[in-house]
């Protein structure tokens, strides 16, 4: 078995992946109340 070294993994890939989450999570956020606001303002 190889000898793994504690804190050497290269964690880029899984940051970037979870950086694109949270951007897309936001975004779907903001939409979503964005479309609440506008039926609560528009909604007879």
């Amino acid at each position: 078995m190889a000898e793994h070294k504690h804190g050497t993994m290269d964690t880029t890939t899984q940051e970037k992946t979870f950086d694109g989450f949270v951007r897309w999570s936001v975004r779907v956020a903001v939409f979503s109340i964005g479309v609440l606001i506008f039926l609560a303002i528009f909604n007879s």
